[in-house]
């Protein structure tokens, strides 16, 4: 142990503690509660493609470090991906990189491509793996908040505007948006794309939920937009569409000396991961547009099962149009306070929750919010809203 007054953590990290998703499956584990917290299903994904990857560990595929920017066989795949569902055109050998889960890809973009100094511009509540990269790569985060209109979360795009100065590199935009389900439109796109080009600013957007969007909603990459291609780096990801979150294969598509420069980064984090999921992720992508349907419906039936309980219970929900969280608000409930109310509640209602002030930079704006996945069986969706009824609805 040193005996240096010097603290251990660098100041960049010393706001950074252990997650809250790490404090609250812990307390979900202690107290025997439905974990609703953490975005992770409870089921597999598909067969065919758990045994695409067991088939590829018995033929020897992956099981020694796969190549830098990921196995060809899913880079083609990720392009082909793109063109068919966007008529974005990527050359895989050039334009797509493999990482470990959209995580690290949002880490090695931020290192790539973020000066000490610089100012990157994200919405806010952010997931908080946004706020740590951007600390690491020495980077000042300027929060633009979603906030409450109606029934969702909406984007200010006069305020966007505003956050913008001559230090101003990057823009961090995540739609569909975790925590609260927005989903950007046309509109606000075209209007980030705009101020993109008119400021000369580089965007990462991180697309992960692109297939888990509902009702009218609908996934636009910014990257589509006129002046967009060439200055935007796409964040996707196998974890959330193929209900293989622990296999940790993501992926980054943009120009060629964008790739590079992530690649650069990336290459000293982990270097290369996850070698036989690739090659099964390769097969998920080509899977045809009914899984994909299935799956958002699916998806869309938990998620009004589980709003409706939520709702019976006296919280009041904001209808997600996009990701598998619904954020609601604990103040009908004679509640005001995220933090208190989601340690309370595992004790109180068997029930385990995130309260979305850990988002926030501004903790006060987001106190009164908290936020439920609905990514579970569809027992135990109904088992957590008779339990919130119980403890809640009067």
């Amino acid at each position: 142990m040193t005996s240096s007054a010097r603290p251990l953590l660098n100041r960049r990290l010393a706001e950074f503690g252990t997650t809250i998703f790490a404090e609250m499956s812990a307390l979900a584990l202690r107290t025997g509660s439905i974990n609703l917290g953490q975005g992770f299903p409870d089921t597999d994904g598909p067969e065919e493609v758990r045994e695409a990857a067991v088939r590829a560990l018995r033929d020897g595929r992956g099981n020694q470090y796969p190549p830098g920017p990921g196995v060809p066989e899913l880079r083609t795949a990720v392009a082909a991906h793109q063109e068919r569902r966007y008529g974005l055109a990527h050359d895989p050998d050039t334009e797509v990189l493999v990482t470990a889960g959209a995580t690290e890809a949002i880490a090695a973009a931020l290192l790539a491509l973020v000066e000490p100094g610089d100012e990157v511009v994200a919405f806010e509540p952010y997931y908080d793996s946004y706020a740590a990269c951007i600390a690491m790569a020495g980077g000042t985060r300027v929060p633009v908040t979603l906030r409450p209109h109606e029934n969702s979360f909406r984007l200010d795009l006069d305020e966007l505007r505003a956050a913008v100065t001559d230090r101003t590199r990057l823009l961090l935009i995540n739609t569909p948006h975790n925590p609260t389900g927005t989903v950007l439109t046309r509109e606000e796109l075209t209007a980030i794309a705009e101020l993109a080009v008119e400021r000369d600013l580089l965007v990462v957007t991180d697309e992960v939920y692109e297939h888990l969007v509902f009702d009218s909603a609908e996934h636009l990459p910014l990257a589509t937009f006129p002046g967009m291609r060439e200055r935007t780096v796409t964040i996707g990801s196998a974890g959330k569409t193929f209900s293989f979150t622990g296999w940790k294969v993501g992926w980054v598509t943009a120009a060629p000396e964008l790739v590079t420069a992530v690649r650069s980064a990336k290459q000293y984090l982990t270097y290369v991961s996850s070698g036989p999921f690739q090659y099964a992720v390769a097969e998920a992508l080509a899977l045809p547009d009914s899984y994909f349907a299935a799956f958002r419906e699916d998806m869309l039936a938990k998620r009004d099962l589980l709003s409706a309980g939520l709702a019976t219970a006296g919280f009041k929900v904001f209808r997600p149009a996009g990701t598998y969280f619904v954020t609601t608000d604990i103040r009908p409930l004679g509640e005001s306070d995220g933090f208190a109310f989601c340690r309370a509640l595992p004790e109180r209602a068997g029930v385990v929750a995130i309260p979305n002030a850990v988002f926030y930079d501004h903790r006060e704006a987001g106190a009164p919010f908290v936020r439920f996945a609905f990514c579970k069986r569809t027992e135990v969706l109904a088992d957590a809203a008779e339990r919130l009824r119980k403890a809640f609805a009067r």
